[in-house]
Order: C-alpha cells, then sequence, then structure tokens
C-alpha cells in the first residue's frame, strides 16, 4: 500500500525555509554594522564606528591609570592625520607600533574612546612577497 503524501506539509516546510533565507539575506545586507572608517574620514562621521589604521612609533602607554593611549594614522594613501585613541581592556601580544588594528568606539573632544575589549590586532601575512632591495 503506497502512502498518499501530504502537499501541505511540502507547502509548509518550503514556506519556513524561504522566510529563513530572506531573513538571512536581510541582517547580511541592511544589518546596520558599524561602519568602518580611517582616521582621514573620522570627523565626517558620528556615533560608534570601526576605526581601522596604523599604530604610530611612540605611542603614549597609560596614562595616569585611564587606560592604554596610542595614535593610529591611515593605512593606505598619502594622509599623514593620526588620532589619539584612548582604550582599556586586553591588549593582544602583537599589538605595537607599526601594526594594523580594529578597534570599535567614538570621537569624543578630539580622541576616540574605544569600547572596551574592542581593540584587533591584524597581523601581517606571512604569505606577502618579501621587498627586493
Amino acid at each position: 500500500m503506497a502512502r498518499k503524501r501530504n502537499p501541505a506539509r511540502l507547502v509548509v516546510a518550503l514556506s519556513v525555509a524561504a522566510v529563513l533565507a530572506v531573513f538571512l539575506l536581510y541582517t547580511s545586507i541592511a544589518g546596520g554594522g558599524t561602519p568602518s572608517i580611517s582616521p582621514s574620514q573620522l570627523s565626517a562621521h558620528t556615533g560608534v564606528v570601526s576605526l581601522a589604521g596604523r599604530v604610530q612609533p611612540g605611542y603614549l602607554g597609560d596614562a595616569y591609570g585611564e587606560g592604554l593611549r596610542f595614535r593610529v594614522r591611515d593605512i593606505k594613501g598619502s594622509s599623514t592625520r593620526t588620532v589619539t585613541v584612548l582604550y582599556t581592556g586586553s591588549v593582544s601580544d602583537q599589538f605595537r607600533a607599526g601594526r594594523e588594528v580594529s578597534v570599535k568606539g567614538e570621537l569624543r573632544n578630539g580622541v576616540f574612546v574605544a569600547v572596551k575589549d574592542s581593540l584587533v590586532t591584524k597581523c601581517p601575512s606571512k604569505y606577502t612577497a618579501k621587498k627586493t632591495s
């Protein structure tokens, strides 16, 4: 005896799959993520952003126990604009001058105040071609 399949089950399953697909697409495209900007673009933005830059030599360190202070500049381009970052939280062993970092926060009175534990240090790729002299 062959059992007849109920088409309503198939319609319900396909409808649920379609709703999930639309939801995933919406959250990935229009999810309202934090914009990632460079120091030269910072003055044009308000609110919380993700700041990406290169740590400058001579960073200031922990000033008065309020957190780590360091300066970053644009990773690419000819802009020499730097911004001071005030950061609290854990710091990777890879953090040092010359490294690319990304940190989430907002600009307050000319200082980028970072969200606690939002610092990400980008390691240079070991697969990039070495410069020849």
